[in-house]
């Protein structure tokens, strides 16, 4: 069967872009369009989306409103459709958090060249989001972790430990979950989150807000230590390097590596060539395989290694290519990882 997709855009141009795009397809069929969510409840009154591209900023009723009431009545795959402005960005993130489970940026100008050259892009966003477990991402609680500073004694020492974190869809929320519930002993965490140019920096503001770790976007030399969070610019590629005794991050522009920039599988081979048995890998729900390869080179090298289980996956594409590969020391879900990575001592 095809996948029902409702677009709600203000925008005749993108409504109409995006309905001759999907609708070219055998699998994807645009059942509907709505210029805001009040026209689009009563389109999901008669027939419920399986995805809904959601812009934003519109009349009547904003997208990040919506979202909310949908995800509490029912939750659904949503897209986020949004512009890269820096407002944009941030309600992009915020929309993240609450559920959507990927973004499709739009510039201001040339709308309609722009969303033409980015199809394939576009039906891959569609095709992830009808196969991701948006019920799990949204509906399970936090479990209460009784993680004192003052437990994770022996790691508090290790400054010179790595974690390794690379995730797609789904992952916003899962590395949300993860990182607000460690201690500021943490060892030094590197992230590689499948994410649009401009929008890490919003995320890495946003969870730095909400965490006891320091959450930064990765500069070039940024020095990787413990209760701090480096996350890989969008359009970037990010590899941790030795500078004497320390650790370091090198940020570099490049080609795409698994259709992704930055790529997981970058990030942790460099973790396997230069950080080898004092790093832990974590690869983290979305879809492809990017990070298997680099993954079972981080267990050849001696890292730990942990996969997160199909159960608590948004989209379970990577973890399962790493698991294949035998990539994975363990697999468990969210809250496995997040003990993992407190009991990381070595």
């Amino acid at each position: 069967m095809a996948i029902n997709v409702l677009v709600v855009d203000d925008s005749a141009v993108v409504r109409q872009m995006l309905t001759e795009i999907l609708n070219n397809t055998d699998d994807i069929r645009v059942y509907d369009v709505a210029p805001d969510p009040i026209f689009a409840e009563s389109k999901m009154a008669k027939q419920w989306p399986d995805v809904i591209i959601l812009d934003i900023e519109m009349p009547r009723m904003d997208g990040i409103t919506f979202l909310k009431k949908i995800m509490e009545s029912r939750p659904t795959p949503v897209i986020i459709c949004s512009s890269l402005t820096g407002k944009g960005t941030e309600a992009s993130v915020k929309a993240l958090a609450l559920g959507a489970v990927d973004i499709l940026t739009k510039p201001s100008l040339g709308i309609k060249g722009f969303l033409f050259d980015k199809k394939s892009d576009i039906l891959g966003l569609v095709r992830s989001a009808a196969a991701s477990n948006i019920k799990c991402s949204v509906s399970k609680k936090l479990k209460e972790f009784n993680l004192e500073e003052s437990q994770p004694a022996l790691i508090s020492k290790t400054t010179d430990k790595i974690v390794a974190i690379g995730t797609s869809t789904g992952g916003t929320q899962a590395l949300e979950r993860i990182l607000t519930m460690l201690p500021k002993s943490t060892p030094g965490i590197v992230v590689v989150q499948h994410m649009p140019e401009k929008f890490t920096r919003a995320f890495a503001e946003r969870l730095n807000g909400l965490c006891k770790v320091e959450v930064l976007e990765a500069e070039n030399g940024s020095r990787i230590c413990a209760g701090r969070v480096l996350i890989a610019p969008g359009g970037k590629h990010l590899e941790v390097q030795k500078s004497g005794a320390q650790y370091v991050t090198k940020v570099f522009s490049g080609p795409a590596v698994k259709r992704h920039c930055p790529s997981i599988d970058v990030l942790f081979r460099s973790v396997a060539k230069n950080v080898r048995s004092n790093a832990m890998g974590v690869i983290m729900t979305g879809m492809g395989d990017d990070g298997a390869q680099g993954l079972l080179e981080m267990k050849k090298s001696g890292s730990k290694t942990i996969a997160q289980n199909e159960a608590s996956c948004v989209v379970y594409g990577m973890p399962k290519e790493a698991v294949k590969l035998g990539a994975a020391n363990h697999v468990v879900d969210l809250d496995g990882i997040t003990n993992l990575i407190v009991g990381n001592n070595g």
